[in-house]
């Protein structure tokens, strides 16, 4: 393994001083890698998860975890993305992991796992294919065979691994030899496991994005999960996942705001048909500032509300099993937030710029990475499709797509 257990501790607590004194050092870390030329992965960071617990937040306290709620879960997700939004996207995936490790039913081969998170073991994801597979369809051309002394051989490739080159453990899902569907959880430095450092996404640029090769890798029966289609009920994860990746739109948005205010606080040099000859004075580009201040405290405002409804969905599932009135709602205010959130993110991103002059472009500056990292957050599932599905809901009184699309 990549790392090894820590020593039993107490889950940090949000907002404590050891948890605000960590997110500052993350900024100042992303600030040094910038400026070294933004090469170097958030290495030191992610040992700082590791050591602090930070995966098993949201285990509850009995076993071992911090026992934080949906919006205590998000308000840090929001803190890292501010700091560096790479970070909290390697950490999407393990915080889905977790969700479905304790929703009902409880089960032996879920239960596994737990001790390894409460550990400090982090959790990547090898899901998607750069394959042809048609519309709405769920297969996978990676499979797991069946041994002859037990267990499986998992062989196949898989693009956007996010967090895998960075995890200690990868959950593949894969395919079955008559079709079905299971999913395998193994180390990530395990004999046939390779990843393949080949994400060139013009955002989000240090999320271990890229391929993960899976060859002739050995698969103890131990290490499956049921999939969809089993019987057992599996939470649709995308709404969470959606929400997820604006939690870190709303961290971005808070370092445009802040950025723009430094921008303009310390500029020496006006433009000849200026206000005043102090740029921080001149009302048109405070008002530009205020602008971009003011959609970051939207966006917060309306991630936090979508959280409230995976508060009560994710509170579900864990006690009774899964409501398909509250995964309705939690995924009907996810898709209101992704399509709320965009546009107005994304033009904050270009006005940072307003303020600033043709300085504000120079490459030194890494003020562009705001616009890029959003472009790239919000190509997750198209806008439209979520808008449309919303507009039948209403109109039309349409259920949401069975595939958790929405």
């Amino acid at each position: 393994m990549t790392v090894s257990p820590t020593e039993t501790r107490r889950v940090v607590r949000p907002g404590s001083p050891e948890l605000v004194e960590f997110v500052a050092a993350v900024a100042e870390d992303a600030r040094r890698r910038r400026d070294e030329g933004g090469t170097e992965p958030p290495n030191a960071a992610l040992a700082q998860v590791r050591q602090l617990r930070l995966g098993a937040v949201r285990v509850p306290v009995e076993s071992g975890g911090g026992g934080w709620s949906v919006t205590e879960l998000f308000d840090l997700l929001i803190d890292l993305a501010e700091a560096d939004p790479d970070l909290p996207h390697i950490l999407r995936i393990h915080f889905t992991f977790v969700e479905e490790l304790f929703a009902q039913p409880r089960t032996d081969q879920k239960a596994r796992w737990v001790p390894l998170v409460v550990a400090g073991f982090l959790f990547g994801g090898a899901l998607t294919e750069l394959n042809g597979k048609p519309v709405g369809d769920q297969s996978y051309d990676t499979t797991l065979t069946p041994r002859s002394e037990g267990g499986y051989v998992l062989d196949g490739r898989k693009f956007y691994s996010t967090g895998s080159r960075f995890s200690d453990y990868l959950r593949v899902s894969a395919k079955l030899p008559d079709d079905a569907l299971l999913t395998a959880v193994v180390p990530a430095d395990r004999a046939g496991v390779t990843h393949v450092d080949d994400w060139d996404g013009i955002g989000q640029r240090h999320t271990g994005s890229g391929t993960t090769v899976l060859t002739n890798v050995v698969v103890d029966e131990s290490e499956t999960l049921p999939w969809r289609g089993t019987g057992l009920p599996v939470r649709p994860r995308q709404a969470f996942q959606q929400l997820y990746l604006h939690a870190l739109a709303a961290g971005i948005l808070r370092s445009v705001a802040t950025d723009a205010a430094e921008l303009l606080r310390t500029r020496k040099r006006n433009f000849v048909f200026a206000n005043d000859e102090q740029p921080r004075r001149d009302p048109q580009l405070l008002e530009v500032v205020g602008t971009l201040s003011a959609t970051a405290f939207a966006t917060e405002s309306i991630v936090r509300a979508a959280a409230q409804a995976q508060e009560v969905s994710f509170a579900a599932a864990r006690d009774t099993g899964f409501d398909a009135q509250l995964e309705s709602e939690a995924s009907v205010l996810a898709a209101k937030a992704k399509v709320s959130i965009e546009d107005p993110a994304l033009r904050a991103a270009a006005r940072l710029f307003e303020v600033g002059g043709a300085s504000a472009t120079r490459a030194s500056a890494h003020l562009d990475r705001h616009w890029r990292n959003l472009r790239t957050l919000f190509s997750h599932n198209p806008t439209a499709y979520k808008a449309r599905v919303l507009g039948d809901l209403l109109v039309n009184d349409t259920p949401l797509p069975d595939a958790g699309h929405i």
